[in-house]
């Protein structure tokens, strides 16, 4: 009976949070502020209906993986190699240096503060590994939702998939060190590597076979349900491996996007348009679950209970990705507007921010404690406030940068041009 009293409230939930982004929309923002705030309104620390029986579900995380996993699609299937090989360097560069600039201008901060108020300076490298990671279903639900294109968006949809990369195995690199100089049981450098092209490797290898049966496919149902059952037989894989590890720590967003850019480099266009055209609503509806997901563990009291730490933090992590994005495309000469503009939309931060958070401070609250209640307190603060603003800045930069409908002119102007390339 739980089990079908938390399905009736998470459906619940999912319909006010949809209702609440539509509100938020009449005021001309992005409808993922209304799901945020609904996730936490609606979460154990407001109201209660998407409360921890729900949250800690075993039948939850399994069904939140799998839409993970399917949010991964709306990045994959971006990462044409045909496209992509024109801006590699400019992507890979700039992901680099926003990452690097952020980690550096976070712990040099953290460190500086630290070292003054007598606090370990290793607490300060742990700030600075957890600030890298861009939680990237913000911007793609704004992208999503208004229908942006233009050099910013084509830059920050497989910036999405490297910034996860990058900014993991800086972090577990950190954490590895962080582990063996408490003397705790230290992590590999190779396990560390491991573990952060994991999935990667899973969707790779999964995408390949699927795209292998694609390409035998003679209908529209039979390729969709190809895919679907490839994708089901990947996150399987990965739930098997997550269980063998002494924390779960796959990424299902990763390994649906590995997935679905092997697949999708593999068929026709047609059969990849056909496939989306039936997978864009769910992508849409998973997005709006995985929102809800991140919001409601949030504590909307750590807004009012912020100290000086959080308010550093937010600022110097802002500063470290738009001044590491800024430098970044200017040494690549990428367009102005993504000079500009591309650093506003890798601020949202707090799914996978909470995710490292929690990893930190496993290692902490053993031999520190009290670095673990700082770690914990700051970020979790954090989350709530930058959250709130990072969407809204990312919808401006993505305004700023003149590409707000874009993709609804490029698909118009693609029907005038049969034979040719698309406009």
């Amino acid at each position: 009976m739980q089990i079908l009293a938390d399905i009736v409230c998470l459906l619940l939930a999912i319909v006010i949070a949809v209702v609440a982004g539509k509100l938020i929309s009449k005021l001309k923002l992005p409808a993922i502020l209304g799901w945020l705030i609904a996730g936490m309104i609606m979460g154990p620390h407001a109201l209660g209906l998407l409360g921890d029986s729900l949250l800690n579900a075993a039948w939850f995380n399994t069904v939140e993986s799998v839409l993970e996993c399917i949010v991964g699609l709306m990045i994959g299937t971006e990462l044409i190699w045909s496209q992509m090989k024109k801006a590699g360097k400019q992507i890979l560069v700039t992901t680099i240096t926003e990452s690097l600039d952020t980690f550096v201008v976070v712990s040099l901060v953290f460190g500086i503060i630290f070292w003054v108020t007598d606090i370990p300076i290793y607490l300060a490298f742990l700030f600075g590994g957890i600030a890298l990671a861009t939680a990237p279903a913000p911007s793609l639900s704004v992208v999503n939702e208004f229908k942006t294109s233009g050099p910013v968006t084509k830059t920050l949809i497989p910036m999405a998939a490297v910034d996860d990369l990058v900014g993991a195995l800086v972090f577990f690199l950190v954490v590895a060190f962080v582990s063996a100089h408490l003397s705790t049981a230290g992590i590999p450098v190779p396990v560390v590597l491991f573990l952060v092209f994991l999935p990667v490797l899973i969707g790779m290898v999964t995408g390949f076979i699927t795209g292998k049966l694609l390409q035998h496919t003679k209908t529209r149902n039979s390729t969709l349900a190809v895919m679907l059952v490839m994708l089901l037989v990947s996150v399987g894989i990965g739930f098997f491996i997550n269980n063998l590890l002494p924390t779960p720590v796959l990424n299902f967003m990763l390994l649906g996007m590995a997935f679905s850019t092997v697949f999708a480099n593999m068929v026709t266009k047609e059969q990849l348009d056909g496939m989306m055209k039936v997978m864009n609503p769910v992508i849409s509806f998973s997005l709006v679950v995985a929102i809800l997901n991140l919001a409601a563990p949030l504590d909307y009291h750590l807004i009012f209970d912020a100290g000086i730490y959080t308010v550093v933090y937010i600022i110097t992590r802002a500063i470290g990705k738009y001044s590491g994005a800024y430098f970044g495309a200017s040494i690549t000469h990428a367009p102005d507007t993504v000079k500009k503009y591309l650093g506003f939309t890798l601020l949202p931060h707090s799914g996978v921010s909470l995710v490292f958070t929690g990893i930190a401070v496993s290692i902490l609250e053993g031999p520190a404690p009290e670095c673990a209640s700082i770690i914990q307190g700051t970020i979790a603060a954090a989350a709530v406030i930058n959250e709130i603003i990072a969407v809204y800045m990312a919808k401006k930069g993505f305004e700023w940068a003149g590409e707000l409908h874009k993709a609804e002119d490029v698909r118009a102007g693609g029907h005038q041009h049969k034979g040719g390339q698309p406009a």
